[in-house]
């Protein structure tokens, strides 16, 4: 029973040495991390821009999230194009992405920094519809720029 025991936690240490030595930033599949980033994304502008549209009633609470889930992604997406998954993959990245990763970057922190500065000046449905249509004018310019149309 010793033995086991032992055995067990040389391979959970040598486990967690392996997965220390490993970069935090390096996702596993950054394709389909950044995906399914993106749909969160997608579907908290489909929600925002219902209650902008009035084609749903404003909810304070579920503005609030919307922008939350905008800069959750503005901070994380930078870092899901690593220089190996320029290709491969259903991905609709374009290779400016890597040409230009400091104007990638700037456009993920202009998206983030307007996303809290929205839900900052966010109290009613009013300034939800204006503070919404200056933050979703990032998606545009971004996919504009850095997304290969299909």
């Amino acid at each position: 029973m010793k033995r086991l025991v032992l055995a067990c936690l040389a391979v959970a240490a040598g486990s967690a040495a392996v997965l220390a030595q490993a970069p935090a930033s390096s996702p596993s599949d950054p394709i389909a991390e950044r995906k399914a980033l993106m749909k969160s994304v997608g579907a908290a502008t489909g929600v925002a821009t219902r209650m902008a549209r009035g084609q749903a009633p404003f909810e304070l609470a579920k503005a609030q999230e919307a922008f939350k889930v905008f800069q959750d992604a503005a901070a994380k997406m930078p870092t899901l194009y690593p220089e190996t998954s320029k290709t491969g993959g259903d991905t609709s990245a374009s290779p400016k992405i890597w040409e230009d990763m400091a104007g990638f970057r700037a456009a993920f922190a202009k998206f983030g920094a307007d996303a809290a500065d929205a839900a900052a000046k966010t109290t009613d449905e009013a300034t939800f519809k204006t503070a919404f249509g200056q933050v979703s004018q990032n998606c545009g310019s971004c996919h504009q720029n850095y997304r290969v149309s299909r």
